[in-house]
């Protein structure tokens, strides 16, 4: 039976000829694959090689006896899959010691990644290689080969699979190149990559189909042969009473699926998939947010023509605050108009400049034929535009934008070289109250620990260069009874010590309290000092240095900071430990891909030294999705579970969820286990942040906003 349904799946998937011309009418949702049972794009059990939209962010729940898993994946490409699995294994225990970790069950984290080798064409299928729990305790450990092929409204997928995914344990033709391929050493734990045991032991065979149904709003069947091997992936080992699983997937909407089956033959399968398109421009709701245009223009024009400039310039302040776009000083000279301002509104920094641009042209007299606009940050020069009156009123219609290089620059920001500089209101407050919710997921005692709190952001701005920022809290309720697992790390506890600052600081805390002095004083050149409570556990001062090129793609700076550790209830005292920190930075830009690299190098929080990775991709509607890892002097003895630090996040602008344009960025960032080792100071208002918009590539990448 075996043989005779794998061979099935063989004819099917290389002798069809059949056309692939579905049509969006007819098949709803035709081309948005939906997930497997282990998180990722995929049939039931089994992976194919198809991928979502490059940008996409989804979250995957599947119940299928004895696992519980939630995923957690992310497209930085249209040829990458990455994912975190957090599993429960019902049937299995966390440990054998019932005073450390009770009844609870077990549960297993692990990554997962999925390339992309060949494209789909006419003939030949699309092809892909993955790696199932790359660097988690190796309970799902597997590699594989994959095709898919689409004919007519049938997908076909077929593939060689090793580790658990070797059913059939067929002999390894790999073991012909080189002996020690017949042999998987793979051992659970650790947190390493394993890459002595890829594509090594037994090797398996498994396919099969998903059959899209015409006019029936994308419900779609899935049939498969199962290449799980559950006797290698569970102990204890699970009863399968059939090799062949089925389900219905149903798209309810673009972002929502939700899929019913059998599997094994004896098991129902439940799940569903919630996922954003954060790829593109508006991934979910159109803006309404338009242009508005200035009330009496043309008779506030005529009043400019005829009055002083200084009528002018108060004119367009008014008109710009209005817009929150926060007009900072004026100066026409002859033809041109420039203007500086700062805003908080707008992601995009083209789409500021644009809306400053439609007001400026508005109330402007005729005289005028450039506008210079200015962007500040923190009293920091970010950039300036050049544009032309005229081009600019031409291509308005057209919605074609002519930023470039030639009227993009560096601008390093001095109010005395302006002739019109209102004083501006200050101090100035700005407060925002919000719920959190805090959390500790997975440990022995217990799956989740959480603390919904009251939150309070204050910023007080002082002056241009002068802020002060707050976040104090106060805890409404927590469930941490039962969390009592103490640190074993045998480094300083500069960050295990979580679960002592989780406890004790169940009531009114100081999240951070931070004033923070910025400089700007040569183009491309950028520091700040601060002082005060850095983040939950550590405060002290230092500051930063960047020297960031407009027009080039690289950046570098350092960072030296004298750090002292909070106390646990996190009020205004200390604890003992105290260290300098400090570190080089290096930032490096990949245009052509929108790939940023950050390598951060020095000494850490607990004394050890080494380097910080971070790689991220960007989105033009300002979405990120990023991963990092470091490796320090200390063994991986020393370093605990994991072995090394490592994680990844993304972040998506606030504004993909409402119809107005905000600055905002909401995100999810998690790491698979809490070290001490290559711990750095997580410090508000880094100078890489709040100069982003410093560069020529970034504002280039938000060209097209210029009408917006």
């Amino acid at each position: 039976m075996k043989r005779i349904t794998k061979s099935v799946f063989l004819v099917l998937f290389f002798v069809s000829n059949s056309y692939a011309s579905s049509k969006d009418y007819i098949f709803p949702f035709f081309s948005d694959y939906s997930f497997s049972n282990y998180g990722t794009t995929g049939l039931l059990s089994n992976p194919n090689a198809r991928f979502q939209e490059e940008g996409t962010i989804a979250f995957a729940w599947n119940r299928m006896q004895p696992y519980l898993r939630g995923s957690i994946i992310a497209y930085p490409f249209s040829w990458m899959e990455a994912s975190y699995q957090y599993t429960d294994l019902n049937n299995r225990l966390y440990s054998s010691s019932f005073s450390f970790s009770g009844n609870q069950s077990l549960k297993d984290k692990g990554f997962d990644l999925k390339i992309k080798l060949l494209d789909e064409t006419y003939k030949a299928p699309a092809v892909a290689i993955g790696f199932r729990d790359i660097a988690g305790t190796g309970l799902f450990s597997s590699e594989y080969i994959v095709g898919s092929k689409n004919f007519q409204n049938i997908d076909f997928t077929i593939g060689l699979g090793w580790g658990t995914l070797s059913k059939g344990n067929y002999k390894n033709p790999l073991g012909d190149i080189n002996s020690s391929f017949y042999k998987r050493t793979y051992e659970e734990g650790g947190g390493q990559l394993s890459t002595g045991s890829y594509f090594s032991g037994e090797m398996g065979v498994f396919g099969g189909l998903e059959i899209f149904f015409p006019k029936l709003r994308g419900l779609r069947l899935k049939v498969e042969y199962d290449g799980v091997d559950y006797n290698k992936e569970a102990y204890p080992p699970i009863n399968q009473d059939s090799e062949l699983n089925f389900g219905f997937t149903y798209p309810v909407s673009d972002s929502l699926q939700i899929r019913l089956g059998l599997v094994r033959g004896n098991t129902l399968n439940l799940s569903f998939a919630l996922k954003g398109k954060f790829g593109r421009k508006e991934p979910f709701l159109k803006k309404i947010d338009k242009p508005k245009p200035v009330k009496n223009a043309s008779i506030i024009k005529g009043i400019n023509s005829r009055r002083d400039d200084r009528f002018l310039y108060t004119t367009v302040a008014n008109r710009l605050n209005d817009r929150k776009i926060f007009f900072q000083t004026g100066s026409k000279d002859g033809d041109k108009l420039e203007v500086t301002y700062s805003q908080t509104k707008y992601l995009s920094p083209i789409r500021a400049a644009g809306r400053a641009a439609r007001v400026l042209d508005e109330l402007s007299p005729d005289s005028i034929k450039t506008f210079k606009l200015n962007n500040v940050n923190a009293g920091m020069g970010i950039y300036s535009i050049s544009i032309d009156r005229e081009k600019f009123k031409r291509n308005k219609t057209i919605h074609y934008s002519d930023i470039s290089e030639e009227n993009l620059s560096a601008y390093s920001f001095a109010a005395t070289d302006y002739k019109f500089v209102p004083k501006p209101e200050l101090p100035t407050i700005i407060n925002q109250v919000s719920p959190i919710l805090r959390s500790q997921i997975g440990g022995p005692d217990g799956f989740f620990f959480g603390d919904l709190r009251l939150s309070l952001d204050t910023e007080v701005i002082f002056s241009r260069n002068l802020t002060l920022t707050s976040n104090l809290s106060y805890g409404l309720a927590n469930n941490y009874d039962n969390l009592d697992l103490p640190s074993n790390s045998i480094l300083p506890r500069v960050r295990t010590d979580i679960v002592d600052y989780m406890k004790m600081g169940d009531g009114f805390t100081i999240d951070h309290l931070q004033a923070n002095y910025f400089s700007n004083p040569y183009k491309d050149l950028y520091y700040k000092f601060s002082v005060g409570y850095f983040e939950q556990m550590f405060g002290g001062f230092g500051g930063e240095i960047l020297y960031r090129p407009f027009s080039k793609n690289y950046a570098f700076g350092a960072e030296l900071w004298n750090a002292k550790q909070r106390s646990y209830k996190q009020n205004l005292k200390f604890k003992k430990y105290d260290i300098e920190t400090g570190f080089i930075n290096l930032y490096y830009y990949l245009p052509s891909q929108d790939i940023q690299f950050h390598i951060k190098g020095g000494r850490f929080l607990a004394k050890d030294s080494g380097l910080y990775f971070d790689f991220s991709k960007f989105f033009k509607n300002g979405t990120r999705i990023g991963a990092y890892f470091s490796r320090t002097d200390i063994s991986y003895e020393e370093f605990g579970e994991g072995s090394f630090d490592k994680g990844f996040y993304f972040f998506i602008p606030i504004e993909a969820f409402f119809s107005d344009y905000r600055k905002d960025y909401t995100g999810f960032g998690l790491r698979p286990i809490t070290r001490d080792g290559g711990a750095f100071i997580n410090h508000q208002y880094g100078l890489w942040t709040v100069t982003n918009n410093a560069s020529y590539y970034n504002l280039l990448m938000h060209r097209s906003d210029l009408y917006d």
